[in-house]
């Protein structure tokens, strides 16, 4: 048997149907076999981040892993970018890049290069994945294909790289002669479950962050909230996961958190973070500020992340959150969040919520009106991914999740052009679901080449397109800290903007201009994919914005201290902070 083919008969056993990657002379073999399976489809994407962050999206939607394939050298290399996104993001995807003969590989010489388009790509990647390694033996084919996927698949998971030089790829194989992986059994970690339900009872304020990694607990976070009462905030990564029509939750916290959300920690003594890495981005960089005077369950899958932190008010669960959840329902605790804690924080959500944040501190306010239109329109089950800078902040902050939702943006390496490859990739896997793609004017170029599968593949994707003409959370960086000094990041700095318009008709897709000071959004956005160029003003801000060293519970705009103490004395006749 073909060793590529033997590969794409073991991608097809594991649930694979879509491979996704640019051919190139090295991965030739793989993607001939792909092309005569009938069980897996080969997507050619016009770049190699594309295929990669796709390949992510497949993974999200169909909780399969995800597969992406390039040639060597410049191949793999632009599949860099995807890769570390997968590893920050903890989602399992096997890229599988094509390598020069094993006899044309300089191995140890010390040269730069042998073959042509040679580069150890292993030794490039391995910060970046779970597992790399180049399989230079037909007999260990088997084996490494079977461990990369294991260790994709299990604890904390994440991308691996297999590079395959050709003449491997065009080898005679006989998988059952070879050697193949046993994984060890993992050992159940028990759960000292005394020590939250200690901590429950003394807490009079307590709060649940829901994280990305409870990306596969969503039920039993749901259960387990709504049987305590207990009230919820999200970090940006965990947005989604909570059904945000919960009567007690608040919003998401961080730098670019709602103020309702981040206020109600002035006044939090017990913190129980469900999956979240507790990064500077959620807690502000004053961590002092942070639960100062109380405790925090810290529940994570990966150990070195509990055990490397800052924070040091913190009980430590090493395990993963359905697994605590579940061993925390199952014991029954005698708790009932008070009355006063949940009337007081449906006082802060009433009176800081994001659209009173926009009346009070937003002059341009047709950035957060696109966003409320979108609340208007998209529906149960709908998919919604945004990119990075300011659009992806307007997201996260003003749309509600409605049930069944999904909400997918990059929070680990944040790279600009994320959105719309990973909502290919999504469309792949689940093409009956209607995606909103949200970008701004700068994300878009990073990934342009993306738009030709939307029309080619006739994918149902909406590209809505925050375009105010400029890189605009730099900018607002730019007039905060650099005099308002805007280089690189407006036309009269050296940024420009292409039509939008063109862009869409060399694609093939429709085209709709939106007033984004009165934005309406027609009945042919249901139809299917198209580029909806959203015109929001220069002149655009994220409200509220967390200043380096202030505590989390006031943002910029800053209140005034006496308003943070007349709400704090609201709760128990306290003026102070925790």
């Amino acid at each position: 048997m073909k060793a590529s083919d033997y590969i794409v008969s073991y991608l097809a056993q594991n649930g694979v149907d879509v491979v996704f990657g640019y051919i190139g002379g090295m991965i030739t073999h793989l993607v001939d076999s792909l092309g005569k399976s009938d069980e897996v489809r080969f997507v050619q994407t016009y770049h190699e981040q594309t295929a990669s962050m796709a390949a992510e999206g497949y993974a999200l939607e169909s909780g399969k892993i995800g597969v992406a394939i390039s040639t060597s050298g410049p191949g793999a290399t632009n599949m860099a970018t995807g890769i570390a996104d997968a590893y920050f993001g903890n989602i399992p995807v096997v890229y599988i890049t094509g390598q020069v003969n094993t006899y044309e590989y300089k191995y140890d010489k010390p040269i730069r290069q042998q073959g042509f388009q040679e580069t150890d790509v292993v030794s490039i990647v391995k910060p970046i994945t779970k597992y790399a390694v180049m399989v230079d033996k037909p007999e260990n084919l088997c084996f490494e294909l079977e461990k990369a996927i294991h260790i994709a698949t299990t604890g904390r998971k994440g991308p691996v790289l297999i590079d395959l030089p050709m003449n491997i790829s065009r080898a005679d194989i006989n998988p059952e002669q070879m050697r193949h992986y046993e994984p060890e059994t993992p050992q159940k970690s028990q759960i000292d479950i005394s020590l939250l339900a200690d901590a429950l009872s003394k807490a009079k304020y307590p709060m649940v962050l829901v994280g990305g990694g409870c990306i596969d607990a969503r039920e039993e976070v749901d259960v387990f909230v709504r049987k305590y009462n207990l009230p919820v905030v999200v970090s940006l990564m965990g947005k989604g996961i909570v059904d945000e029509t919960y009567e007690n939750y608040l919003g998401m916290i961080g730098s670019y958190g709602n103020r309702c959300a981040n206020l109600s920690f002035a006044k939090v003594d017990l913190l129980i973070a469900l999956g979240s890495r507790l990064d500077t981005r959620q807690t502000g960089a004053k961590i002092d500020g942070f639960v100062p005077n109380g405790k925090i369950i810290h529940v994570d899958i990966d150990d070195n992340e509990l055990k490397c932190h800052r924070i040091l008010n913190r009980i430590l669960f090493n395990t993963d959150v359905s697994a605590f959840l579940t061993q925390v329902l199952q014991a029954d605790m005698a708790f009932s969040t008070s009355l006063g804690w949940i009337e007081w924080l449906q006082q802060i959500k009433q009176k800081y919520s994001q659209e009173q944040e926009v009346a009070r501190f937003v002059s341009n306010k047709a950035p957060y009106m696109v966003m409320q239109e979108l609340n208007k329109i998209t529906k149960q089950g709908d998919i919604i991914t945004a990119d990075i800078g300011q659009n992806q902040m307007w997201a996260a902050q003003t749309i509600a999740m409605k049930p069944n939702q999904r909400f997918v943006t990059s929070g680990g390496l944040a790279p600009m052009g994320f959105s719309l490859p990973v909502a290919i990739g999504m469309a792949f896997a689940n093409p009956s679901k209607a995606i909103y793609c949200i970008t701004g004017d700068g994300g878009l170029h990073m990934a342009v080449q993306s738009l030709l599968l939307i029309s080619q593949y006739k994918l149902n994707i909406k590209v809505i397109v925050m375009n105010n003409s400029v890189l605009g959370m730099i900018t607002q960086f730019q007039h905060l800290y650099f005099d308002s000094r805007m280089y690189a990041t407006t036309q009269q700095g050296g940024y420009i903007l292409p039509s939008l318009e063109d862009i869409a008709k060399a694609y093939n897709l429709p085209y709709y201009q939106v007033d984004g000071s009165c934005p309406c959004f027609k009945q042919e956005l249901q139809k299917g994919g198209c580029i909806v160029d959203c015109l929001i003003g220069e002149s655009t801000v994220v409200s509220p914005k967390l200043e380096y060293d202030k505590p989390i519970y006031n943002m910029l705009p800053l209140l005034d201290d006496g308003e943070i103490k007349f709400l704090c004395s609201q709760l128990d006749g306290n003026e102070d902070c925790l």
